[in-house]
């Protein structure tokens, strides 16, 4: 394998060290094994969870080796959580905050702790205090290097099994062993056959569709064993869907992937999660690529299924993104995709290839025309549009793919623009378990998944299925006898600019407040980095079950936004007679409202879906698309 990051010296002192702890925590603890004494609670632990007295004689002896140490590193342990630790230190940190500011400051080399040390002095606690024969420890360890210590910085993973004695030890990039054999994992890819450990939280996902598919399934109580039982054959998957703590899986996981299979969260995403005691994930691993690909589909109800049909909701105000549109119907064309356009985008680019194509010679015209564009426009966005328009013919006749968006019968939906067209296209679809892809032609496009360079080929990997769903929550409107639904958000504002509205809030028949305010802004999740951002309002993860509630400009000192449930029922009432206001749905849909009437607010049953192809994560996308100065972080944006 050729890999190799850690020096050897490190390598061997880390592997000394890691085994005395490994055998210091058992010889301690085996008198204790069985007893009821063991089980008896002690404190909540740093983790959140209950420390019992068994846990903490194991801890205790990881502690009292690495404080007498002759070099400093970082402990992450299950009880008492982030430590700077040796030559005789002991001292409580917080791992991020302790790092940035060690590389922020002009300390020596000497000062920086040289090493980062996951541990979970005995995982499957239930299991040995009952005498029952899983249950063991797991050190993970990486180099530090710089202040990001993520899961891809470990370098070397340790488990022993307390009862059976066995050993596991991985080294990046060398490969896995148990007992000193390498260890290769099951080619077995049919799910019929396969041999899954798991645990289980819900059906939010399709688990039990997997489930009633394998041959077996095995709960034994220990995610640092079971995990790796991957490596060697024991098992053909596991699977964790409550989320598994980052300390019980960093050597797992890299004990499976040097043995040659894979470990991902529910949706096939790498895990690079931050090193912290708080850190937890969905842990998917499989003894091969080709059986994880099904079981990922699998428990996401198969929705990565190939797509036959596809729908273009598109800007119609830009020449070039009517271009890109164009380009992206001959471009499903060639791939046999049965196509579905708005009338108005058929219209506009029969008027562009009537204007440019048929003036003069064809194919110099058009041609000059594209040279024209990149020299009026030169900019990276730009070249990054013409590269992809390159081999448009304009041939088409655009109205024999045109349809209402409400009559879209398709497997997935295109929105060229940014989310204001992303939200147009949502709106008016009838069909809610369409999934939406956007293209990013627009200014933010925080709800987009592409940008059009390279779009064309990521497109195509999609059609074959290479993409998972994200879900998404939205809200369900009651206007008089009239109901709405709003991804982002829902907002009540003044239909006179500078008059004030009077507001009375409540959440599940109580009251919550009332307030003078220029509006209100009932947010999703989604719409946490959209107009409520805008507002003041906090930025949410998608994963959250919220709402949050934004007064705008309020007159009255300290009123802040809420965050309430999304199982809760929110009315909202004009108060004040005379007062008129009008209701917007996503920037896409208005009502007028009457004085003293009341909007009631709730979760839809129906999600919305968006086409995912990368490992970016949420913050990810927070920190590139939100932090730049400008417009375009509302839902206005085209």
């Amino acid at each position: 394998m050729g890999y190799k990051i850690m020096k050897t010296k490190d390598l061997d002192l880390c592997r000394n060290i890691s085994n005395e702890i490994i055998e210091s925590v058992e010889n301690k603890i085996k008198e204790h094994i069985g007893l009821q004494k063991s089980g008896e609670f002690v404190k909540i632990g740093a983790d959140g969870t209950p420390t019992l007295y068994i846990d903490l004689i194991a801890e205790e002896e990881v502690i009292k080796i690495l404080k007498t140490a002759n070099f400093t590193s970082i402990l992450i342990s299950e009880e008492i959580g982030e430590l700077k630790i040796g030559k005789g230190l002991v001292e409580n940190i917080n791992v991020s905050e302790e790092l940035k500011r060690i590389f922020d400051s002009e300390n020596s080399a000497e000062a920086i702790p040289k090493f980062i040390f996951l541990v979970d002095p005995l995982d499957g606690t239930s299991n040995a205090i009952k005498n029952i024969s899983t249950y063991g420890i797991s050190i993970a360890v990486g180099e530090i290097k710089d202040e990001n210590l993520t899961l891809k910085n470990i370098e070397l993973g340790f488990i022993k099994d307390f009862d059976s004695g066995n050993y596991y030890e991985a080294i990046k990039g060398e490969g896995a062993w148990e007992n000193n054999k390498i260890m290769i994992p099951n080619t077995e890819n049919n799910l019929g056959n396969l041999s899954i450990g798991a645990f289980l939280k819900n059906n939010s996902y399709g688990v039990f569709d997997l489930i009633k598919k394998a041959r077996r399934i095995r709960i034994l109580g220990s995610v640092v064993l079971e995990l790796a039982y991957i490596a060697n054959g024991k098992y053909d998957a596991f699977i964790d869907m409550r989320g598994s703590r980052i300390i019980d899986i960093a050597a797992s996981k890299l004990i499976v992937e040097e043995s040659g299979a894979i470990v991902t969260d529910e949706n096939g995403n790498e895990l690079n999660n931050p090193l912290s005691i708080k850190e937890k994930t969905v842990v998917i691993g499989s003894s091969n690529h080709k059986v994880h690909k099904k079981i990922i589909k699998t428990i996401n109800n198969n929705k990565s299924s190939d797509i036959k049909k596809v729908g273009i909701v598109s800007r119609v105000d830009k020449l070039e993104v009517i271009l890109v549109a164009a380009k992206l119907i001959q471009f499903l064309e060639s791939k046999h995709i049965e196509v579905f356009i708005e009338y108005s985008l058929a219209n506009k680019i029969t008027d562009i290839r009537n204007d440019i194509l048929y003036k003069d010679n064809k194919n110099n015209s058009f041609i000059e025309f594209m040279e024209e564009l990149s020299e009026s426009n030169n900019n990276m966005e730009y070249n990054n549009i013409l590269n992809e328009l390159k081999g448009l013919t304009l041939e088409e006749d655009y109205f024999k793919y045109a349809k209402d968006i409400s009559e879209f019968d398709t497997d997935m939906v295109i929105t060229l623009g940014g989310d204001g067209t992303l939200l147009r296209g949502q709106t008016k679809l009838n069909n809610n378990e369409i999934p939406l892809l956007g293209i990013n032609l627009g200014i933010v496009g925080f709800l987009t998944e592409l940008d059009i360079k390279n779009s064309f080929n990521k497109i195509d990997s999609i059609l074959k299925g290479e993409y998972f769903k994200e879900k998404r929550t939205q809200l369900k409107v009651f206007h008089g006898r009239e109901m709405f639904t709003a991804l982002n958000e829902v907002v009540i504002m003044t239909e006179k600019p500078a008059k004030m509205l009077n507001f009375e809030v409540s959440v599940d028949g109580e009251i919550v407040e009332e307030f003078r305010a220029d509006g209100l802004i009932l947010s999703t999740p989604s719409g946490s980095t959209a107009y409520s951002m805008s507002a003041g309002g906090p930025i949410v993860d998608p994963k959250v079950g919220a709402f949050i509630i934004i007064p705008i400009c309020p007159y009255k000192m300290g009123l802040r936004p809420f965050v309430v449930s999304d199982k809760s029922e929110i009315k909202v009432k004009l108060l004040k007679k005379g007062k008129k206001a009008i209701l917007v749905m996503d920037g896409q849909i208005s009502q007028k409202i009457d004085d003293s009437e009341e909007i009631t607010c709730l979760k839809s049953n129906n999600n919305v879906y968006f086409i995912r192809t990368t490992d970016k994560y949420f913050y990810q996308n927070v920190k590139e698309k939100l932090t730049k100065d400008g417009p375009g972080t509302d839902n206005t944006c085209l």
